[in-house]
């Protein structure tokens, strides 16, 4: 066995079937569906859950309760001298805070990250702590080191309906009426601690040129990329369970990015549970670089 676990939270999007083969460990969120308790890819699968959507079931998420995490952390530590546990952005859960609290009582043998992210960064934050304590790092030192890189990614979605953002108290209903009636094509983005409106477009078309200018601008601005963005991870996210127009826009975007390996993934379902399907996003985060790879060596 390593001498350090990694543990996230299906926020990440990491399966269950997918954690075993990354060797990264996954605690379920759970979801009160009409009052019934689910837990991510455990009892509520995509499928499911958009079906619960569709016919407008009163859908709630919930942090993992502290049983489930200490459990977990007690199992590990069988095994493992220490755990780099990744929850998903403190801004946006107080989940972060409770695995914090926590963790004091397990004498520095847990190192809870606060990496401000969610989704396909979060799941890309979690595979970079795998390889970091792959290659010898110390779990204090990756925690630092993901907490001192959480601003080094941005997220931006394109959504199908107001709905979900109205339901939620999001926005008020006559900008959702306004919106609907305009058929604008709002482009939302997370930059590490809540969900913000970033531009509005007329047309699917449009909302992805946005994206994609927006990522642009990050990466050579924010993030000092140079033309091809070498230094940079593209990672794309969908809601829903038509991959139609999720696959054409992997293209798209290949097509501006072509020597990238650009990966997709489904939305983590507490980010869809507010925007509902029919909604795409674009990615980046920084790439570690070697000289931290071979730090140890």
């Amino acid at each position: 066995m390593g001498k350090i676990a990694i543990v996230t939270d299906s926020n990440s999007g990491i399966t269950q079937k997918e954690s075993k083969e990354l060797g990264i460990f996954v605690i379920p969120m759970p979801f009160y569906v009409n009052d019934t308790l689910y837990y991510e890819d455990i009892t509520l699968d995509q499928k499911s859950f958009y079906e619960f959507l569709k016919n407008d079931a009163t859908i709630s998420t919930s942090m993992p309760s502290l049983a489930d995490v200490t459990d977990m952390w007690d199992r590990l530590l069988k095994d493992y001298e220490a755990i780099v546990h990744i929850p998903m952005s403190s801004g946006l859960s107080g989940s972060c805070s409770a695995a914090q609290m926590i963790a004091q009582e397990y004498e520095g043998k847990v190192f809870v990250v606060d990496n401000r992210r969610i989704s396909v960064t979060q799941k890309q934050s979690a595979l970079d702590a795998k390889s970091l304590a792959d290659a010898g790092w110390s779990a204090a030192e990756i925690k630092t080191y993901l907490e001192d890189t959480a601003s080094d990614s941005s997220i931006y979605i394109t959504l199908a309906t107001l709905y979900y953002l109205k339901k939620g108290g999001r926005i008020t209903p006559a900008a959702a009426a306004l919106g609907t009636l305009l058929r604008l094509k709002p482009v939302l983005q997370i930059q590490g601690d809540k969900l913000d409106a970033y531009a509005k477009s007329r047309t699917l078309k449009a909302a992805k040129t946005t994206m994609l200018e927006a990522i642009h601008k990050d990466c050579t601005e924010r993030f000092g990329s140079d033309e091809t963005a070498s230094n940079m991870h593209f990672m794309l996210a969908y809601s829903g369970t038509d991959l139609t127009e999720p696959n054409l826009w992997k293209q798209e975007v290949q097509q501006v990015y072509p020597t990238h390996n650009i990966t997709m993934d489904p939305l983590s379902l507490s980010v869809a549970c507010h925007i509902g399907d029919g909604a795409i996003a674009i990615t980046c985060t920084k790439k570690l670089t070697d000289e931290a790879l071979n730090r140890h060596q």
